[in-house]
């Protein structure tokens, strides 16, 4: 069966429509296996329509950060002027696709001349794309998510940000640690906001033996889009 084949069935697939709650329902609890089965054929869908979507030229560089800061907020400002800059620099632009930071870096690109995308979770206080998007789609599975997010991307930047930023970066921290993931820089942005991090990984996780020296550089930090962008270029599978 050729590419178009297995396209056209997906599409025709009474199982390509997303599910109201589908990965908490997955994660409840053990279930029948016919149910299990059938979730997992929802996975792989998800990730023919990751593949599908994801088709453009060029590296892509991911920022991270919370939704909650208003336009005219200094990291609003600064992460709209890495978007600007990345895509100056020859780079897509990815981020959840929601307002605050995600809104800014897509606001930036779109300014700049380059892809913006949106990838987004899907969540019960839905968020709603913001307008500075070329593509915008949307994932039910917050693994499917992540996996498209480390495999179309050159970089993450971590701007300011909570629990699910947090979340994203050590992923691939997880990976580039574990030797699943190589070349792939993680920027922290505004020192001042991860210097507590660096701090807690050197003075207990370092301190306790959990990591290694060598470990504390898998995140870079920065204060300025230019260091950012120096870095990613520097350790980037996608540079050029």
């Amino acid at each position: 069966m050729n590419y178009k084949g297995l396209s056209e069935i997906i599409q025709s697939s009474s199982l390509l429509s997303q599910v109201e709650g589908a990965e908490k329902l997955f994660l409840s609890g053990r279930r029948k296996r016919g149910e299990d089965l059938e979730s997992a054929v929802r996975f792989f869908l998800e990730f023919v329509h990751g593949f599908e979507s994801f088709d453009f030229d060029g590296p892509c560089v991911t920022v991270f950060g919370s939704a909650r800061f208003q336009e005219r907020h200094r990291y609003y400002e600064l992460a709209r002027e890495l978007g600007r800059a990345l895509a100056t620099a020859g780079y897509a632009v990815m981020t959840g696709g929601g307002p605050g930071i995600m809104e800014a870096a897509n606001r930036g690109a779109k300014e700049g001349g380059g892809l913006s995308l949106g990838c987004n979770i899907k969540l019960p206080m839905e968020q709603k794309p913001n307008p500075y998007l070329d593509k915008f789609i949307e994932f039910e599975h917050f693994f499917v998510r992540k996996v498209m997010l480390v495999k179309y991307s050159s970089a993450f930047v971590v701007m300011p940000g909570g629990f699910g930023t947090l979340d994203e970066a050590f992923e691939v921290i997880t990976l580039a640690q574990t030797g699943k993931l190589e070349r792939f820089p993680v920027v922290g942005m505004v020192r001042d906001f991860w210097d507590h991090l660096r701090r807690f990984m050197s003075d207990t996780m370092l301190a306790e033996g959990t990591i290694s020296k060598e470990d504390m550089d898998f995140i870079q930090g920065a204060n300025t889009v230019e260091d950012a962008i120096r870095i990613i270029r520097r350790l980037s599978r996608g540079s050029f």
